[in-house]
């Protein structure tokens, strides 16, 4: 996350009335934005986990076969660990088959001319392999910063006035906070440390190794396809570097059309709800919701020439791709975080295809 702030320094963090209606009011003045410190994210160790069951999942092979859901869940969650890694993005690595993970199966296989199915397979698990051999489950210590917070008190999800009265939207608790911060769902993160006290410094748990949210090149054009509910994003040479599954607006409430550009990025934005230009909610006055992942546009926005529109993060990543928005691009906070740490101010935005999400 930090990557953001360096690369965007002189860039305001806007306080943003996202995916509206109606033309956007002048944003509220920088100083609106509580500034207080990204959090410290400690890369987990290269080493692998020690315990046997992360060992299994580490060397877990397809086996078609198979009728154990445990076997089918280890390489799952080997599989979707190494395509996050390979910026093959399947949203939350879960342990699950779904639609998402069949994008991203899809994308890897189109970009290392397989067969097309977007099915798991033996031959998908040796090419993801050949390109990174690496642990997919790695040993991590709950440090103090980790159980140290500050947490935000989960709130209902349309509760906008109880949010603005929050000093921060920060995670609700640690398990949050370290399944974002290793890409993971949260039942999974549980699943994997049965016995674990999450709220003690120095229990050693098992998470994914999962990918650096960096880019090995500047992205210089974003296709939104709104019928797949995927985002692609490319190099100036016309390289593809990272597919995200994405929510893109919905049938009543449609993501534009067309060629725009980038605008500039803020992170850690403030969410302004204002009911003159929204057509959701129940507050009758204007609001400002503060900064952090729990924010209703999560840890980043990327503003486009559309006014009102971005592609931002969300609070609740494992819904990514499976509801609609209110005519925005949502992604996970990790993956909004990996496109606008390398994104260009200018960059070209297409999107392409109809909403198939009714809202």
């Amino acid at each position: 996350m930090t990557g953001l702030v360096s690369r965007f320094a002189l860039v305001a963090v806007l306080a943003l009335s996202a995916c509206d209606d109606k033309p956007p009011a002048k944003p509220a003045p920088a100083n609106t934005v509580q500034k207080a410190p990204a959090p410290s994210v400690a890369a987990p160790p290269a080493s692998a986990a020690a315990s046997p069951m992360a060992q299994a999942i580490n060397a877990a092979a397809f086996d078609p076969a198979a009728t154990n859901p445990q076997a089918r869940r280890d390489v799952l969650i080997r599989v979707q660990t190494l395509l996050d890694r390979a910026h093959f993005s399947p949203g939350v690595i879960d342990g699950r088959d779904g639609g998402n993970l069949k994008l991203a199966i899809q994308a890897f296989q189109k970009a290392h001319d397989m067969s097309v199915d977007g099915e798991v397979s033996q031959a998908l698990l040796d090419a993801l392999v050949a390109a990174d051999n690496g642990p997919v489950l790695v040993d991590y210590t709950i440090t103090q910063a980790d159980v140290a917070g500050p947490f935000t008190p989960q709130l209902p999800k349309e509760d906008y006035e109880a949010m603005a009265q929050q000093p921060a939207m920060n995670y609700h608790d640690v398990v949050e906070m370290l399944a974002e911060r290793f890409h993971m769902d949260e039942a999974l993160l549980r699943e994997l440390n049965p016995a674990a006290n999450f709220n003690q410094a120095g229990a050693a748990i098992v998470v994914t190794a999962a990918g650096a949210d960096t880019l090995p090149a500047k992205v210089a054009r974003i296709e939104i396809d709104k019928t797949l509910g995927q985002v692609r994003a490319f190099d100036e040479g016309g390289a593809q570097l990272a597919v995200y599954p994405a929510t893109v607006g919905s049938t009543e409430r449609p993501a534009p059309s067309g060629e725009w550009a980038v605008r500039t990025l803020a992170p850690r934005p403030t969410y302004t709800y204002d009911p003159s230009r929204l057509t959701f909610g129940k507050p009758k006055a204007k609001l400002t919701i503060k900064a952090g992942p729990n924010n209703p546009v999560g840890s980043t926005w990327i503003d486009l020439t559309k006014d009102t529109y971005g592609i931002h993060g969300t609070p609740d990543p494992k819904l990514v791709n499976k509801r609609a928005s209110h005519g925005c691009v949502r992604l996970t906070n990790w993956d909004a975080a990996e496109l606008g740490s390398a994104v260009t101010k200018g960059a070209k935005v297409t999107f392409m295809g109809t909403e198939a999400r009714p809202a």
